[in-house]
């Protein structure tokens, strides 16, 4: 299948316009890592506390910033993360202490910033452990158990906390929800210990500084390895100036990449890396498919001119760019939309990534070629050799 026949468009005639597009975005990327933004690493690599809170109604995020403020947690990452009807909030604090309590109080001063006006002398019960409610109960022992209570109470808490977080998703609304879980008796006991916040924390990820400066390392160490790599295998495979090109049009992929999440202050974990490794191999992947349409057309049109014959390269390899593009710019595209916040970096790496990788090739790594052999025209030197036949 085929889009075009006979297509003739002049791309390289059009590189300068190429050339000032890509220079806007990666100056403006790198511009905004240097002075305004930085790289917005998440907390995979730059250590801290990460604590997923479900709300009982829906959470006013100004309030729960205001109330970090007031508990001296500073410029703590706050956003609303899947269905909005679930009343769901991602507070990021970033800690640079190294040990694993320093880490835990992080946790425990965001549940107690929002907190802050609870009753004197009661638990959260949305909040509360199994273990602190058995605990209670088993030291108020509202059912007079008597020598019973090691029995029944641990049973009852565990159930509690079992009704509150597989059933209610979380949050209690009230106490008398527990009606078909405990009897009037435990009720009224809790209601005397216990208080209900509006909120319940349902997850917490903790990853250490010195962990997520290692993990950044071996993200760095990755990439420029497969760059190392793709630059020995094109020059083998081709000629090391094809290899050249690929090099610096993944580099310029990347660099516009990761200053779109610098730019759009979006969070770089490790599933960001990965895609940015895979489109890594993709725009390298396409690139690849006009450098041998190339490597053909130097064989056939060895009269013409090396524009002319990257220009015909290109114009033949347009349908399949467009085809392979295309249907998996609609599949990353559906990812994004429709992937929720917890893919949100992966699939606009990859959203990004595809755009960028596709242009590049036609755009970025053709060209280069071509500006190889006119400086080796200018300092006298005998035009690129032939590449080697494929084997």
């Amino acid at each position: 299948m085929e889009f075009f026949h006979d297509v003739n468009i002049d791309f390289l005639g059009k590189k300068w316009y190429f050339i000032a597009f890509s220079l806007i975005f990666s100056v403006a990327g790198v511009l905004s890592m240097l002075f305004w933004h930085g790289i917005p690493w998440g907390v995979d690599f730059r250590g801290g506390t990460l604590v997923y809170v479900k709300f009982s109604h829906a959470p006013d995020l100004t309030a729960v910033r205001s109330a970090m403020d007031r508990a001296g947690l500073r410029d703590p990452k706050i956003q609303s993360y899947g269905a909005p009807a679930n009343n769901e909030v991602l507070i990021d604090l970033a800690q640079k202490e190294t040990s694993e309590q320093a880490l835990d109080r992080g946790k425990l001063q965001i549940i107690g910033a929002l907190e802050a006006n609870a009753p004197a002398g009661k638990t959260d019960l949305n909040n509360a452990s199994s273990l602190a409610i058995q605990k209670y109960l088993m030291d108020n022992d509202p059912l007079h158990l008597g020598s019973d209570i090691d029995q029944k109470y641990p049973a009852l808490a565990k159930a509690i906390v079992d009704y509150r977080e597989n059933t209610l998703d979380g949050v209690f609304g009230s106490i008398d929800q527990l009606k078909g879980v405990a009897d009037s008796a435990v009720l009224a006991s809790l209601r005397d210990g216990f208080f209900l916040s509006d909120f319940g924390v349902r997850h917490v990820e903790i990853v250490g500084p010195q962990v997520g400066a290692q993990l950044q390392k071996q993200a760095a160490l990755a990439t420029v390895y497969s760059l190392a790599g793709m630059l020995v295998y094109l020059g083998f495979r081709f000629e090391w100036i094809y290899g050249v090109a690929a090099v610096i049009t993944v580099f310029h992929d990347t660099l516009i990449t990761v200053g779109a999440f610098s730019l759009t202050k979006t969070d770089i974990s490790l599933t960001v890396i990965a895609a940015i490794l895979t489109l890594i191999g993709y725009s390298n992947n396409d690139t690849i498919v006009v450098f041998d349409r190339i490597r053909e057309n130097i064989k056939l049109m060895r009269r013409e001119k090396l524009s002319e014959i990257v220009n015909r390269s290109i114009n033949q390899t347009l349908s399949r760019t467009i085809l392979t593009a295309g249907l998996t710019f609609l599949t990353v595209l559906a990812l994004f939309l429709f992937g929720g916040e917890v893919l949100h970096g992966f699939s606009l790496a990859l959203v990004i990534g595809i755009l960028i990788g596709t242009y590049s090739s036609i755009a970025i790594a053709a060209p280069i070629l071509v500006a190889y052999q006119d400086w080796r025209i200018s300092r006298g030197k005998r035009p690129m050799a032939m590449p080697a036949k494929a084997k």
